[in-house]
Protein backbone atom coordinates (compact mmCIF):
# COMPACT_ATOMS: atom_id res chain seq x y z
CA UNK A 1 0.00 0.00 0.00
CA UNK A 2 1.48 3.51 -0.76
CA UNK A 3 2.22 6.38 1.53
CA UNK A 4 -1.19 8.38 -0.56
CA UNK A 5 -3.22 5.65 0.21
CA UNK A 6 -2.41 4.82 3.82
CA UNK A 7 -2.81 8.67 4.87
CA UNK A 8 -6.26 8.64 2.74
CA UNK A 9 -7.10 5.76 4.70
CA UNK A 10 -6.27 7.38 8.42
CA UNK A 11 -8.47 10.02 7.36
CA UNK A 12 -11.36 8.12 6.21
CA UNK A 13 -11.28 5.96 9.55
CA UNK A 14 -10.75 9.52 12.10
CA UNK A 15 -13.97 10.81 10.37
CA UNK A 16 -16.30 8.39 10.59
CA UNK A 17 -14.72 8.10 14.49
CA UNK A 18 -16.03 11.42 14.42
CA UNK A 19 -18.85 10.96 12.77
CA UNK A 20 -19.76 8.32 15.76
CA UNK A 21 -18.82 10.89 18.44
CA UNK A 22 -20.84 13.98 16.96
CA UNK A 23 -24.36 11.67 17.36
CA UNK A 24 -24.26 13.07 20.84
CA UNK A 25 -21.88 14.93 23.12
CA UNK A 26 -22.60 14.07 27.00
CA UNK A 27 -20.82 16.55 29.22
CA UNK A 28 -21.42 17.22 33.40
CA UNK A 29 -20.65 19.33 36.08
CA UNK A 30 -21.90 18.41 39.10
CA UNK A 31 -25.61 17.00 38.90
CA UNK A 32 -26.09 18.98 35.75
CA UNK A 33 -25.93 16.96 32.66
CA UNK A 34 -26.19 18.42 29.19
CA UNK A 35 -26.44 16.31 26.14
CA UNK A 36 -25.25 18.30 22.53
CA UNK A 37 -25.50 17.64 19.20
CA UNK A 38 -24.94 19.99 16.02
CA UNK A 39 -24.78 18.84 12.59
CA UNK A 40 -25.07 20.06 8.96
CA UNK A 41 -26.56 19.02 5.43
CA UNK A 42 -25.26 17.92 3.12
CA UNK A 43 -21.64 16.77 3.72
CA UNK A 44 -20.86 16.84 0.62
CA UNK A 45 -19.52 20.41 -0.21
CA UNK A 46 -16.69 22.41 -2.34
CA UNK A 47 -13.40 22.87 -1.11
CA UNK A 48 -13.57 26.52 -1.90
CA UNK A 49 -16.90 28.32 -2.65
CA UNK A 50 -19.14 27.90 0.08
CA UNK A 51 -22.61 26.05 -0.72
CA UNK A 52 -26.02 26.08 0.81
CA UNK A 53 -26.12 24.21 3.86
CA UNK A 54 -28.68 23.27 6.74
CA UNK A 55 -27.61 23.49 10.57
CA UNK A 56 -29.53 21.31 13.18
CA UNK A 57 -29.07 21.56 17.05
CA UNK A 58 -29.95 19.27 19.27
CA UNK A 59 -29.52 19.75 22.84
CA UNK A 60 -30.84 18.63 26.56
CA UNK A 61 -30.71 19.58 29.94
CA UNK A 62 -31.22 17.15 33.05
CA UNK A 63 -29.95 16.42 36.44
CA UNK A 64 -28.72 12.93 37.95
CA UNK A 65 -30.36 13.39 40.46
CA UNK A 66 -34.07 13.47 39.39
CA UNK A 67 -33.89 17.36 40.88
CA UNK A 68 -35.60 19.98 39.04
CA UNK A 69 -33.26 20.98 35.95
CA UNK A 70 -31.21 24.40 36.82
CA UNK A 71 -32.45 27.66 34.33
CA UNK A 72 -30.08 28.18 31.37
CA UNK A 73 -28.91 31.97 31.61
CA UNK A 74 -26.25 32.28 29.67
CA UNK A 75 -25.55 30.69 25.94
CA UNK A 76 -22.60 31.22 23.53
CA UNK A 77 -22.50 28.47 20.38
CA UNK A 78 -19.51 28.89 18.20
CA UNK A 79 -19.04 27.61 14.45
CA UNK A 80 -16.48 26.68 12.20
CA UNK A 81 -15.19 29.70 9.65
CA UNK A 82 -15.36 27.79 6.41
CA UNK A 83 -19.03 28.40 7.18
CA UNK A 84 -20.65 31.74 6.35
CA UNK A 85 -23.89 33.82 7.51
CA UNK A 86 -25.52 36.06 4.54
CA UNK A 87 -28.19 38.14 6.15
CA UNK A 88 -28.11 40.86 2.83
CA UNK A 89 -31.63 41.21 1.41
CA UNK A 90 -33.42 39.24 3.85
CA UNK A 91 -36.30 41.10 6.13
CA UNK A 92 -35.93 41.57 9.97
CA UNK A 93 -37.88 41.11 12.96
CA UNK A 94 -37.50 42.73 16.55
CA UNK A 95 -37.73 41.38 19.75
CA UNK A 96 -41.02 44.00 20.66
CA UNK A 97 -42.84 42.78 17.76
CA UNK A 98 -42.41 39.42 18.99
CA UNK A 99 -43.74 39.69 22.96
CA UNK A 100 -46.40 38.01 24.11
CA UNK A 101 -47.47 36.39 20.73
CA UNK A 102 -48.20 32.80 19.89
CA UNK A 103 -46.32 31.23 17.38
CA UNK A 104 -49.40 31.83 14.91
CA UNK A 105 -49.08 35.44 15.48
CA UNK A 106 -45.86 35.67 15.24
CA UNK A 107 -45.56 34.13 12.01
CA UNK A 108 -48.24 36.74 10.68
CA UNK A 109 -46.09 39.68 11.66
CA UNK A 110 -42.80 38.27 10.77
CA UNK A 111 -43.04 35.44 7.84
CA UNK A 112 -40.69 36.72 5.57
CA UNK A 113 -37.73 37.10 8.05
CA UNK A 114 -37.86 33.12 9.14
CA UNK A 115 -34.63 31.45 9.12
CA UNK A 116 -35.33 28.36 11.63
CA UNK A 117 -38.27 25.89 12.90
CA UNK A 118 -38.12 23.08 15.79
CA UNK A 119 -39.63 21.94 18.97
CA UNK A 120 -39.32 22.15 22.92
CA UNK A 121 -39.81 20.73 25.94
CA UNK A 122 -39.81 22.40 29.45
CA UNK A 123 -40.24 21.35 33.18
CA UNK A 124 -42.19 23.93 35.00
CA UNK A 125 -42.01 24.13 39.06
CA UNK A 126 -45.39 24.11 39.89
CA UNK A 127 -45.77 22.53 43.62
CA UNK A 128 -44.01 19.69 41.33
CA UNK A 129 -42.43 19.62 37.89
CA UNK A 130 -45.00 19.81 35.21
CA UNK A 131 -43.74 19.04 31.95
CA UNK A 132 -44.65 21.59 28.85
CA UNK A 133 -43.87 21.92 25.14
CA UNK A 134 -44.11 23.76 22.19
CA UNK A 135 -42.66 25.31 19.06
CA UNK A 136 -39.97 27.52 18.21
CA UNK A 137 -39.60 30.26 14.99
CA UNK A 138 -35.61 31.20 14.36
CA UNK A 139 -36.31 34.91 12.59
CA UNK A 140 -33.50 37.23 11.03
CA UNK A 141 -33.31 40.14 13.44
CA UNK A 142 -30.39 42.92 14.48
CA UNK A 143 -29.57 43.89 17.41
CA UNK A 144 -27.82 47.56 17.56
CA UNK A 145 -27.54 47.54 14.09
CA UNK A 146 -25.80 44.30 14.17
CA UNK A 147 -26.82 40.44 12.44
CA UNK A 148 -28.78 38.74 15.37
CA UNK A 149 -31.30 35.90 15.33
CA UNK A 150 -34.63 35.65 17.24
CA UNK A 151 -35.75 32.50 18.62
CA UNK A 152 -39.28 32.36 19.96
CA UNK A 153 -39.85 29.79 21.94
CA UNK A 154 -44.46 29.37 22.46
CA UNK A 155 -46.34 26.81 24.68
CA UNK A 156 -50.01 26.41 25.69
CA UNK A 157 -49.92 24.09 28.40
CA UNK A 158 -49.71 23.69 31.47
CA UNK A 159 -49.01 27.26 31.35
CA UNK A 160 -49.51 29.31 28.86
CA UNK A 161 -46.13 31.36 27.84
CA UNK A 162 -43.93 33.17 25.09
CA UNK A 163 -39.79 33.27 25.35
CA UNK A 164 -38.29 35.95 23.12
CA UNK A 165 -34.49 35.25 23.12
CA UNK A 166 -32.24 37.19 21.31
CA UNK A 167 -28.88 36.01 19.78
CA UNK A 168 -26.27 38.31 18.84
CA UNK A 169 -23.93 37.08 16.05
CA UNK A 170 -20.59 37.97 16.05
CA UNK A 171 -17.45 37.54 13.63
CA UNK A 172 -14.32 36.28 14.82
CA UNK A 173 -11.23 37.23 13.19
CA UNK A 174 -8.90 34.26 14.57
CA UNK A 175 -8.86 30.24 15.38
CA UNK A 176 -11.12 27.38 14.03
CA UNK A 177 -14.53 29.21 15.19
CA UNK A 178 -15.45 32.30 12.74
CA UNK A 179 -18.88 32.91 13.92
CA UNK A 180 -20.21 33.55 17.68
CA UNK A 181 -23.72 33.76 18.40
CA UNK A 182 -24.34 34.48 22.27
CA UNK A 183 -27.39 35.25 24.09
CA UNK A 184 -28.31 35.88 28.22
CA UNK A 185 -31.26 33.78 28.41
CA UNK A 186 -34.37 35.36 29.87
CA UNK A 187 -36.32 33.84 32.85
CA UNK A 188 -38.94 31.29 31.82
CA UNK A 189 -42.44 30.95 33.24
CA UNK A 190 -41.94 33.38 35.32
CA UNK A 191 -38.46 31.90 36.80
CA UNK A 192 -40.51 28.66 37.43
CA UNK A 193 -39.62 27.03 34.12
CA UNK A 194 -36.22 25.80 32.59
CA UNK A 195 -35.67 24.42 29.18
CA UNK A 196 -35.10 20.65 28.82
CA UNK A 197 -34.50 19.84 25.30
CA UNK A 198 -34.33 21.81 21.88
CA UNK A 199 -34.43 21.02 18.25
CA UNK A 200 -33.99 23.11 16.00
CA UNK A 201 -33.05 23.65 11.93
CA UNK A 202 -31.42 26.96 10.80
CA UNK A 203 -31.39 27.49 7.11
CA UNK A 204 -33.26 29.56 4.31
CA UNK A 205 -32.70 29.68 0.43
CA UNK A 206 -33.58 33.15 -0.92
CA UNK A 207 -33.48 35.64 -4.15
CA UNK A 208 -32.13 39.30 -3.72
CA UNK A 209 -30.84 41.68 -6.44
CA UNK A 210 -31.43 38.45 -9.19
CA UNK A 211 -29.38 36.28 -7.26
CA UNK A 212 -29.90 33.29 -5.20
CA UNK A 213 -28.45 33.14 -1.84
CA UNK A 214 -27.92 31.01 1.44
CA UNK A 215 -28.54 32.40 4.84
CA UNK A 216 -26.02 29.53 5.57
CA UNK A 217 -23.25 28.40 3.71
CA UNK A 218 -20.02 26.41 4.12
CA UNK A 219 -17.31 25.13 2.02
CA UNK A 220 -15.53 21.76 2.97
CA UNK A 221 -11.95 22.38 4.67
CA UNK A 222 -10.04 19.34 3.04
CA UNK A 223 -6.52 19.93 2.41
CA UNK A 224 -5.10 19.01 -1.28
CA UNK A 225 -5.16 15.59 -2.16
CA UNK A 226 -7.69 14.87 0.60
CA UNK A 227 -11.42 14.60 -0.06
CA UNK A 228 -13.08 13.54 3.31
CA UNK A 229 -12.07 15.56 6.75
CA UNK A 230 -12.90 15.03 10.20
CA UNK A 231 -12.82 19.01 11.72
CA UNK A 232 -14.31 20.88 14.94
CA UNK A 233 -17.49 22.03 13.78
CA UNK A 234 -18.92 23.80 17.12
CA UNK A 235 -17.77 24.53 20.54
CA UNK A 236 -21.02 25.69 22.99
CA UNK A 237 -20.63 27.04 26.38
CA UNK A 238 -23.28 26.60 29.29
CA UNK A 239 -23.74 28.73 32.29
CA UNK A 240 -27.07 27.37 34.36
CA UNK A 241 -27.93 29.67 37.96
CA UNK A 242 -26.14 28.95 40.82
CA UNK A 243 -24.15 25.92 38.98
CA UNK A 244 -20.39 26.06 36.96
CA UNK A 245 -20.20 26.25 32.85
CA UNK A 246 -20.10 23.56 30.85
CA UNK A 247 -18.06 23.14 27.91
CA UNK A 248 -18.37 21.37 24.54
CA UNK A 249 -16.71 20.98 21.65
CA UNK A 250 -18.30 18.85 19.06
CA UNK A 251 -16.47 17.11 15.87
CA UNK A 252 -18.27 16.63 12.07
CA UNK A 253 -16.70 15.85 9.18
CA UNK A 254 -17.13 16.82 4.94
CA UNK A 255 -16.47 14.93 2.03
CA UNK A 256 -15.33 17.20 -1.11
CA UNK A 257 -17.87 17.62 -4.06
CA UNK A 258 -16.73 17.76 -7.68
Amino acid sequence: MNRRLVISVLFMAVALIAVGASQADVYQQGNVRVTFKAGFDPHALPRQAAAPIEVDIDGSIATTDGSHPPPLRWLEVELNRHGRLTTAGLPVCSAAILQSTTTEQALSRCRSAVVGRGDFKAEVSLGGDVPAGGRIVAFNSRIDGRPALMLHFFARVPVRFTLVVPLRIARKPKGDFGTLLRTRVPKLAGGLGSITQIDLKIGRRYSFRGKQRSYLAAACPAPPGVTFVPFNFARARFRFEGHAEIRSVLTDSCQVRS
